[in-house]
């Protein structure tokens, strides 16, 4: 019975890591302003801020700027927003989105397909700029 568990263990793992899908990673470092986890899934690297939607979005707006971001496109409603750039000749979108009273979710996607340190690298400077507020 052990050997077939192995087999069909030993067949779906491959198919599954072939299939397109990405591996839910949590973990993080965020320390005061984020909630402390990240998820990566599909190319974004997704948290949530303990702060107000107004104000995370200025932090977001702040750090495209400090990051001299071209070609900003921001496009923000209510309780939802987004701000397309490019950085460092990467795409970036970061879309932040209203979550409760002082819970906002952020989500980044670098490049086409995603890039988690690059992500990290820009939720590291929106919580720094959470900070400074």
């Amino acid at each position: 019975m052990k050997t077939i568990h192995r087999v069909i263990l030993t067949l779906i793992v491959p198919l599954f890591l072939l299939s397109g899908c990405t591996p839910l990673l949590v973990g993080g470092a965020a320390v005061g302003a984020g909630t402390g986890t990240f998820v990566y899934i599909k190319g974004e690297l997704e948290t949530d801020y303990r702060q107000s939607f107004d104000s995370v979005w200025k932090a977001c707006e702040k750090t495209v700027a400090d990051m001299h971001g071209l070609d900003v496109l921001p496009a923000k409603e209510i309780g939802k927003g987004k701000i397309s750039a490019l950085i460092d000749g990467e795409k970036v979108v970061i879309s932040v989105t209203y979550k409760a009273k002082d819970l906002t979710t952020v989500s980044i996607r670098v490049g086409l397909i995603g890039n988690k340190k690059s992500s990290q690298l820009i939720h590291d400077k929106i919580e720094e700029n959470l900070r400074k507020k």
